[in-house]
C-alpha cells in the first residue's frame, strides 16, 4: 500500500512541471536549512493589491485582466501578467516617479485564481479526509492536518513528509508530526506552499 502511494505521488509530481511559484517563504529549520522557493509568476484573474506608502488614493485591489494588465491611477496600465510582484512593484515605482517623490510600492498576491489546481494543497495517507484544498497566505502543515480531520489511529506521524518543488525539483522534507501534535514542539510545522503534498504513512505492523 506504502510503495502505491508512493508511486501515485511520484507520478503527480513529476508532472507538475508547471508548479505556480511560491508567494511566501517557508521557515527554515534544524533539519531542513533550505526550504526556499522561486516567487510566484502573476497570472490572469489573479487579485493583486498595489500599495503606495502614504499614498492611500494610488493604493488599489485589483484583478488581473485577461491581456494580462491592471489599471493604476495616475500612470494607467501596467502588465502584470508573467511577471513577479516584486518586478510589478519596480515598473510601477519607476513610473510613479515622475509625479512623487521617491514613490515606495508594494505588490501583494490577495488571491491566487489562475491556477486554480497547480496551487492546491494536498494531505494524503493516513488520515480522517485525504484533502485537495485552496491555498491560503499564512497556512501551515498543522492547518492541514486539522482540516482533515486530523491522524487515523494507523497513523506513522513523525514519519510525514512534505514534497515540494524546489529549484524544479521535487524534495522531501521531514515533518515530525507526533511532536507538533503531542508535544507541542513547533520546529517542523512549516508553511506551505502552492502544490505541496503532505504525505503521512501508516505504521509497519
Amino acid at each position: 500500500m506504502k510503495r502505491i502511494i508512493g508511486l501515485c505521488l511520484f507520478i503527480f509530481l513529476s508532472s507538475c512541471s508547471h508548479l505556480p511559484d511560491s508567494v511566501t517563504y517557508a521557515p527554515e529549520t534544524s533539519k531542513n536549512k533550505k526550504l526556499l522557493v522561486d516567487e510566484y509568476f502573476i497570472g490572469v484573474d489573479d487579485v493583486v493589491g498595489v500599495n503606495v506608502w502614504k499614498n492611500p488614493d494610488l493604493s488599489i485591489s485589483v484583478p488581473v485582466r485577461p491581456d494580462g494588465k491592471i489599471s493604476v491611477p495616475l500612470i494607467g496600465e501596467v502588465l502584470a501578467g508573467g511577471k513577479k510582484p516584486v518586478d510589478v512593484a519596480k515598473e510601477i515605482t519607476k513610473r510613479l516617479s515622475k509625479y512623487i517623490i521617491e514613490p515606495k510600492v508594494a505588490v501583494i498576491l490577495e488571491q491566487l485564481n489562475s491556477h486554480a489546481y497547480l496551487s492546491r494543497v494536498r494531505i494524503t495517507g493516513a488520515v480522517r479526509n485525504q484533502l485537495s484544498i485552496s491555498f491560503r497566505q499564512g497556512m501551515t502543515v498543522l492547518d492541514i492536518v486539522l482540516e482533515a480531520g486530523g491522524l487515523n489511529e494507523f497513523a506513522s506521524a513523525n514519519s510525514t513528509k512534505l514534497f515540494r518543488k524546489i529549484n524544479g525539483h521535487i524534495e522531501a522534507i521531514d515533518i515530525d508530526l507526533s511532536d507538533i501534535l503531542h508535544d507541542g514542539n513547533m520546529q517542523t510545522n512549516i508553511a506551505v506552499q502552492p502544490g505541496d503534498i503532505i504525505s503521512i504513512p501508516e505504521r509497519a505492523f
